[in-house]
């Protein structure tokens, strides 16, 4: 219990646009998700068909989410776009 509480202090200790910027990295995460599991979704057979739309359904949900938190906070979609390709720029470099 205190390992959360700690986790939850340092979270509360992040500027505003770090904030942000985390936020924007997992709407890109989770399309990226979505995307996959939609990819997989194609070629499932059997049980796995119900494990993929499970997955897309809790994909879209998490995106619609996050896109809501983003509005809220005046994010627009050139500053996802900004933070994309800056994501992309360091890893290449690194």
């Amino acid at each position: 219990m205190i390992e959360r509480y700690m986790q939850e202090s340092e979270i509360e200790n992040i500027d505003e646009k770090e904030k942000e910027i985390e936020l924007i990295r997992n709407i890109i995460n989770t399309r990226k998700e979505l995307k996959n599991v939609d990819k997989n979704f194609e070629y499932a057979q059997d049980e796995l068909v119900d494990y993929y739309i499970y997955q897309m359904k809790a994909n879209q949900a998490k995106l619609n989410y996050l896109i809501r938190m983003a509005k809220m906070k005046g994010i627009t979609v050139d500053m996802i776009n900004d933070i994309k390709y800056t994501l992309l720029n360091e890893e290449e470099v690194g």
